[in-house]
C-alpha cells in the first residue's frame, strides 16, 4: 500500500468512531472473529484499546492485522485504524 493510499484512508477514518474495543481480556478468538465480521462489511474500521488492556496499541494492531490479513493504516494514542479491501465490491476507490 502506498503512502498516498494510506493518507486517503486516514482522511476517511478521521470522522469515524471506534466500533470495537479491546479490553482486559486482550485479543481472544472471539475478538478476532468480531473484528473479522466487522471489517468484512465495512472495510475500514477504528478500534480502541482500553487502558486496562494487556496489549499496547501497536502490538494489538499488528496482531490483528496478521490474524485477519488486513493493513494497519494508523495507530494514534489508543486508537487503531485497520483496512481490508473487498476485492469484489470495494467501498473505497484508492488513489494509485
Amino acid at each position: 500500500m502506498t503512502g498516498k493510499q494510506r493518507a486517503y484512508l486516514r482522511g476517511e477514518a478521521n470522522s469515524m468512531n471506534p466500533v470495537l474495543q479491546i479490553g482486559k481480556d486482550g485479543i481472544t478468538q472471539a475478538v478476532i472473529n468480531q473484528v473479522d465480521e466487522t471489517i468484512s462489511s465495512k472495510e475500514l474500521i477504528k478500534i480502541r484499546v482500553l487502558d486496562n488492556s494487556l496489549y499496547g496499541t501497536k502490538e494489538a494492531a499488528h496482531e490483528l492485522a496478521d490474524a485477519l490479513d488486513a493493513e494497519v493504516i494508523q495507530t494514534i494514542g489508543s486508537v487503531i485504524v485497520l483496512f481490508r479491501q473487498d476485492e469484489e465490491d470495494s467501498q473505497y476507490n484508492l488513489p494509485s
